[in-house]
């Protein structure tokens, strides 16, 4: 087992990330799960979202995220797939945000598990 907070196995993380999730705990999965060189992927021409890495960086890629959102309809994460180091989990909200107006986004997030620890996030959508 690792010696950071989270357990070693991929499932470990997985299971973890989808009791946070569930309760829409994302800063909290960062802080608890995500490695300090984590890295985080949005679509190439995504007009949401760039590439951080960093755990700080990815943060701030978050933060300014939720700062815009001005209405939640709803948000909704599916139960997480397990494959070797990785997992990947659905995602679907329906939400208003600053500059975009009320938007529909359905994705797959893909997690990359190294030490215990998620070292990338990736999105598609």
């Amino acid at each position: 087992m690792a010696t950071n907070k989270t357990a070693g196995t991929t499932q470990d993380v997985a299971t973890r990330f989808n009791e946070l999730a569930k309760q829409e705990k994302w800063f909290e999965i960062q802080d608890e799960l995500f490695a300090d060189n984590v890295r985080s992927i949005d679509p190439p021409n995504s007009p949401y979202f760039k590439y951080a890495e960093g755990k700080s960086s990815v943060r701030k890629k978050g933060e300014d995220w939720v700062k815009r959102i001005e209405a939640a309809h709803k948000r909704y994460t599916t139960e997480p797939v397990v494959s070797g180091n990785h997992f990947a989990a659905g995602r679907e909200v329906d939400i208003t945000v600053q500059g975009f107006g009320r938007i529909k986004i359905e994705e797959i997030m893909l997690y990359e598990v190294k030490d215990g620890q998620i070292v990338l996030e990736q999105f598609f959508y």
